[in-house]
């Protein structure tokens, strides 16, 4: 019964990984004809590489951050992670998550590494992988809903910022009753998940000063905000396609750019990709490997 079994959950995966990509294919056929090349073009032989380059490297910041945001979780649960140790591990999870999302994902697979070096539950590290992904949501609907002031109606503002204000208590109560052992981790890691987003808004502004966008970047930040939100699903591979088609739909709705808001977000999936890249080194090196200590 366990090899038919193993055989269903495979043919489960690649269907999943089938379906991701058809999804991604139809998305980006879409956004393709709706879209001026030649605008696009244009736009993209005017940017600012420089611009670019400081963008990349404050979203690898970001993604520092990230990373030790996780390694609270961790440390809470008895995981004694180096910084490094950790950084090196999160860049191998972002590498599976962008490059083999049909294979093992960067969550399930630190999960199961941790809980074999660790002695740990899953329960446990299944919690504060969780846990992590949540504070950093709960972040990007804070800035979320600020932005929302500024570019939609009050009244619709003010319902997203009443239900992020619901989630942030609920999770703060989940937390509190059932994984109490993250109790004094809870604010810091929030903090933490706003700062993250934060320092990606940092990185899409500039990639619109690269990109010499002078007027409605609060609008198109507000784009990329909900695209963020939406690319969280997993409809394609690493939100490529989908968070295209919700820059198209956005700025149509907006009367932005549309070439514009593409280029924003294909850029910005650029930078994730090239981030992300760099985790392959730990395939074949042992991410979690001390460093020998010289007498």
């Amino acid at each position: 019964m366990e090899q038919p079994s193993k055989q269903a959950s495979l043919v489960s995966k690649w269907l999943k990984l089938v379906l991701k990509i058809a999804v991604m294919a139809v998305c980006l056929w879409y956004v393709s004809g709706k879209i001026d090349f030649d605008k696009a073009k244009d736009v993209l032989q005017q940017s600012n590489w420089l611009l670019l380059l400081s963008a990349l490297l404050v979203f690898i910041i970001s993604k520092l951050i990230s990373a030790i945001r996780l390694n609270i979780y961790f440390k809470e649960i008895g995981i004694g992670l180096t910084q490094l140790q950790n950084i090196r591990l999160y860049l191998l999870g972002m590498f599976y998550n962008l490059f083999l999302p049909g294979s093992v994902s960067g969550d399930a697979y630190k999960v199961i590494l941790l809980t074999k070096r660790y002695a740990v539950s899953y329960k446990q590290t299944t919690a504060a992988v969780l846990l992590d992904r949540f504070s950093g949501l709960l972040g990007l609907g804070i800035i979320l809903a600020a932005y929302s002031f500024f570019v939609i109606q009050p009244v619709y503002s003010l319902a997203m910022s009443a239900g992020i204000l619901a989630a942030v208590t609920v999770l703060y109560f989940v937390i509190h009753h059932w994984f109490s052992y993250f109790n004094s981790s809870y604010w810091s890691t929030l903090l933490l998940g706003f700062a993250v987003q934060a320092v990606q808004v940092a990185c899409v502004y500039l990639i619109m000063g690269a990109l010499k966008i002078e007027t409605s970047q609060t609008a198109y930040v507000f784009i990329f905000l909900i695209s963020s939100v939406v690319s969280v699903l997993p409809l394609t591979i690493g939100g490529l396609g989908i968070r295209e088609v919700v820059f198209l739909e956005s700025a149509a709705y907006l009367e932005l750019s549309k070439e514009t808001s593409v280029i924003i977000s294909l850029l910005f999936y650029l930078i994730t990709l090239c981030t992300s890249a760099t985790g392959v080194w730990y395939i074949f090196k042992d991410p979690l490997k001390k460093r020998r200590t010289q007498y």
